[in-house]
């Protein structure tokens, strides 16, 4: 159920110099929240920045009443949001979208790239809980752009990639020794992060008859369907990511690849 609340500042923790956990307190009980739910975040500091932004939600602890976001520094808004302090509030509409759905396989695969490791977390919580236990793919650029890996150790084995080879197997997700489609053993496979990598995903996906879901990481200004702005082109006309998805079969969506 899509909420609006008034939400308190719990943490900022710097990962790195451009990457940061954003905890949020709520005084309510929080709805359920499925992975591949995402959040819009008004940001009161950044005057210039007048729409809400839209951030993946990277993990909920219902005790506590928290919800966190991982977030990469990428503008003025998430530059701002980095600098409220413990018990500012920020309003925030929630969960919107729709959620990666739970496997009938056991033998899955999820991989992210870049920002797009946010809702990994969330999603091997999920899982775990519902009896599967995936292995997950992250990569990134170097070892500095590598996060979350203890986190996601509980939830099922972890496989690294660097473009530099600093951490890992040296090369790009779709580089890694998994993708070996003589030996590919995944009957699934769960994909967030930049377009080329989910399109290269897909491509191996298609070509090796694997179901694939994908979450897209289109402009999305408002959240609900009313200004356009991440409408994505599928088998059955034009879609909006926010209302639609963000998680989309590959099977549905009609890309070139």
């Amino acid at each position: 159920m899509k909420k609006i609340i008034d939400f308190l500042v719990s943490d900022v923790k710097w990962l790195n110099e451009n990457t940061y956990l954003l905890d949020l307190y709520s005084e309510e009980k929080l709805p359920e929240i499925l992975p591949g739910n995402f959040a819009e975040i008004r940001i009161e500091k950044a005057s210039e920045v007048l729409l809400r932004r839209p951030f993946s939600i990277h993990d909920v602890d219902y005790e506590k009443n928290i919800i966190s976001f991982f977030i990469k520094v990428a503008g003025k808004g998430t530059s701002q949001l980095a600098k409220y302090e413990k018990g500012e509030k920020l309003n925030v509409i929630f969960p919107l979208g729709n959620f990666f759905s739970l496997p009938k396989e056991k033998d899955i695969l999820i991989i992210g790239g870049g920002s797009g490791i946010a809702p990994l977390k969330l999603m091997g919580k999920f899982f775990k809980e519902n009896g599967v236990k995936p292995v997950f793919l992250i990569g990134g650029r170097t070892e500095n752009d590598i996060f979350l890996v203890d986190e996601l150790n509980n939830y099922g084995e972890v496989f690294i990639t660097t473009e530099d080879g600093s951490l890992g197997e040296k090369g790009l997700v779709t580089q890694h020794p998994v993708f070996n489609s003589d030996n590919f053993k995944y009957k699934k496979i769960y994909t967030c992060g930049p377009e080329p990598m989910m399109k290269a995903i897909a491509k191996f996906a298609s070509k090796n008859d694997i179901d694939c879901e994908v979450s897209l990481e289109n402009t999305m200004a408002c959240g609900i369907g009313a200004c356009l702005c991440c409408v994505v082109e599928t088998k059955e006309g034009n879609k909006c990511v926010c209302t639609e998805g963000p998680v989309f079969n590959i099977k549905d969506l009609k890309w070139q690849i």
